[in-house]
């Protein structure tokens, strides 16, 4: 598999949910299935079935968080420069047809949101975004159309 590029606190947060899975919502849901097996009969027992999804769910979402964890290229923005895009760059663009500004900051897959203003490096628009520099103007295709964008800005920080 090929590694997947992480922000600190992307990894940071990613290791948050996994101990926290592994140390608390792990050893709770083995004992509420503990609780449920008492109960008796396991075939018309609800609580059982229920405890015993939400414990697959669980061990799902563990062997998730552990492939992406260990898949992880940390890195931080802070640390980088230039005036090209890359991964952790915040971009400032420009459509060239309605004239509106967005900055967005390019960030792994699994960290990104829109609505904080920051995409996946996968996503159309970053990677038609790389490697260009301010004064660029990018076509890219969208669900709504192809846009027609100018890169205004190129900067590196931490979030």
């Amino acid at each position: 598999m090929e590694k997947q590029p992480m922000t600190p606190e992307g990894y940071a947060k990613l290791r948050e949910e996994l101990q926290h899975l592994k140390s608390v919502e792990r050893p709770a849901i083995s004992k509420a299935i503990g609780v449920a097996r008492d109960h008796g009969d396991l075939s018309e027992n609800a609580e059982y079935h229920a405890a015993k999804e939400r414990q697959g769910m669980i061990e799902a979402r563990i062997k998730d968080l552990e492939a992406k964890i260990a898949l992880a290229e940390v890195i931080d923005p802070s640390k980088l420069s230039g005036s090209r895009v890359a991964f952790g760059a915040r971009v400032k663009l420009s459509n060239v047809k309605t004239e509106e500004e967005v900055t967005y900051w390019i960030i792994g897959a699994e960290e990104a949101n829109l609505e904080e203003g920051s995409i996946s490096i996968s996503s159309p628009l970053a990677r038609s975004l790389l490697g260009r520099e301010v004064g660029d103007e990018v076509k890219v295709r969208m669900p709504g159309g192809e846009r027609v964008y100018e890169v205004l800005d190129v900067s590196f920080a931490a979030k």
